[in-house]
């Protein structure tokens, strides 16, 4: 049985591919049309879509049904998938159900509350539902404009940010600032077991920029209405809609043993650390691709337990689900682009001559194996930094990754030597968490500090990526540390790496020293 997800048509759209209760592929559109002008929101994601029924040796004619998460554009939309797919089965799932779907199904748990929280999807901004062995029920939801997520999208853009984009840098922000307007936002919010209830009198209906505060909101700062936001007040701000939010979260889960969270604030690392160390839950899961993308997960899932009845789970083991591409293909693309290369012949000679690079303070480009699944690198689509190089924030923020000095990279650490460095969340193998530095390494780690001790900790399996894993253990016999500073292999606005293609343009257009694509290394 095949099963074909399409989700995030109208924001991120993605495809993923269930074959006989495996999860065989799933890709974002963005990844593979690497630019706005070549994919348009509401399209059919034809590109995802070739990618997984590729990755899976299958053909549109043995796809048993396909599962559309709402919302999608017009009825012509059906008519194009079903032109695609004349065999198929044609299954509607809401969007938050497919949330919903995609961080339950894929968690260990037989039994556990749901939350799922974004800024608006099917008119809905977040849910809470209560699933058991093969039923998800919804409980409670909340509507637009009361929204969590459109509240710190307003905030992001107060700040100077981008809303829908850049809420990210007002988490990572948010580490510098203190607890001074944490009440204000609790009081706009209105947060209770029975989910958010905004307060609009903060609002102004007649300022459309700068996330349409009005004059009560800028009283309670302490500034004039409309005023410019200080720069020194920035953290502050950042800080209060933070943990005002992760209030709210803990408020609206309640209690109880297992608890899953998708949605786009399944993103917000420093959320999942408070429900993991604040919260009257035992056990938390987040979906690492808890965005709209992440939806095609959803809809596969919920397609093979509740339209087909099958009580078989599928655990989502990895999320390397996208394209690999063999030495064959590599070498090709390099050819064509003239440039010269070295093939190591082995494995261990691969490690080595990584190694090798690292310790000499250059910065690694790494490709290999299938690409990730949502925004993060998790050891294929990287860039490394040995944690040695009293240049390594400088050179990935500054001169690479061309980003605010407060937005920190990853270490990566073997998951059975982690406790030695770090204390590090049950989340932390999908950098979905942030853990803490332990005191003796402190100075150590210095260049990866968010703030204190406070640090992104990514924890490496080695059943799940045994290269990257092997990488990080000759790094410690060479080094003493086998741990590794990692972050996302692309150039500045642009989405993953994901054909060797793409890396060679990002190799030339940054300031990565040496890159390693398969067994083929490139040095500048």
């Amino acid at each position: 049985m095949i099963i074909l997800g399409i989700g995030g048509i109208l924001g991120n759209a993605a495809t993923a591919l269930l074959r006989d209760g495996e999860l065989v592929a799933a890709v974002e559109e963005s990844k593979l049309a690497r630019s706005g002008a070549s994919y348009s929101r509401g399209d059919l994601p034809e590109r995802s879509i070739a990618s997984c029924l590729a990755m899976a040796g299958a053909e549109p004619e043995q796809v048993d049904a396909v599962a559309l998460v709402r919302p999608v554009p017009e009825a012509g939309f059906h008519l194009k998938v079903r032109a695609h797919f004349p065999n198929s089965r044609i299954i509607l799932l809401e969007h938050h159900l497919a949330h919903a779907a995609s961080a339950y199904y894929a968690s260990p748990f037989e039994d556990a509350l749901v939350l799922t929280l974004d800024r608006e999807g099917d008119f809905r901004c977040g849910a809470r539902w209560r699933a058991e062995g093969t039923r998800i029920v919804v409980e409670q939801e909340q509507y637009f404009p009361d929204s969590l997520g459109d509240l710190y999208g307003r905030v992001t853009e107060l700040l100077g940010f981008e809303a829908n984009v850049d809420e990210h840098k007002v988490q990572w922000l948010s580490v510098l600032g203190d607890d001074r307007y944490r009440e204000l936002f609790r009081d706009i919010l209105g947060a209770s077991e029975t989910g958010f209830s905004v307060d609009r009198t903060f609002f102004s209906t007649e300022r459309l920029r700068l996330g349409g505060f009005g004059a009560q909101f800028y009283r309670r700062l302490g500034l004039q209405d409309g005023q410019a936001l200080p720069e020194d007040l920035r953290p502050h701000v950042a800080a209060g809609i933070q943990r005002a939010t992760e209030d709210a979260v803990i408020c609206m889960a309640g209690e109880g043993r297992n608890l899953c969270l998708a949605g786009g604030l399944g993103f917000n690392a420093l959320l999942v650390s408070a429900l993991e160390t604040r919260s009257d839950y035992q056990h938390i899961f987040v979906q690492p691709a808890s965005g709209n993308a992440g939806t095609a997960i959803g809809a596969v899932l919920e397609t093979w337990h509740s339209v087909y009845h099958q009580s078989r789970r599928v655990p989502l083991n990895t999320m390397c689900l996208g394209p690999a591409f063999g030495a064959a293909e590599i070498k090709q693309v390099l050819e064509n682009c003239k440039l010269r290369f070295q093939y190591l012949l082995t494995t261990d000679e691969l490690i080595a001559t990584a190694v090798a690079q690292l310790s000499e303070n250059r910065i690694v480009g790494w490709m290999h194996g299938r690409m990730e699944f949502g925004p993060r690198a998790l050891g294929n689509r990287s860039i490394l930094a040995s944690p040695l190089d009293p240049y390594s924030t400088e050179n990935l923020n500054t001169f690479i990754k061309r980003r605010e000095p407060f937005r920190k990279f990853a270490a990566s650490v073997p998951l059975e030597l982690c406790r030695e460095y770090f204390e590090a969340g049950p989340n932390s193998g999908f950098l979905s968490t942030v853990g803490h530095v332990r005191p003796e390494y402190r100075k150590q780690f210095a260049a990866a500090i968010l703030a204190e001790d406070l640090v992104r900790v990514h924890t490496v399996d080695r059943a799940e990526n045994p290269l990257y894993w092997q990488l990080l253990h000759a790094a410690g016999k060479a080094t003493g540390l086998p741990v590794l500073y990692n972050t996302s292999f692309n150039l500045f606005g642009e989405p993953l790496v994901c054909t060797p293609r793409d890396a060679v343009r990002s190799f030339y257009s940054s300031g990565i020293d040496v890159m390693f694509i398969g067994n083929f290394l490139l040095q500048k």
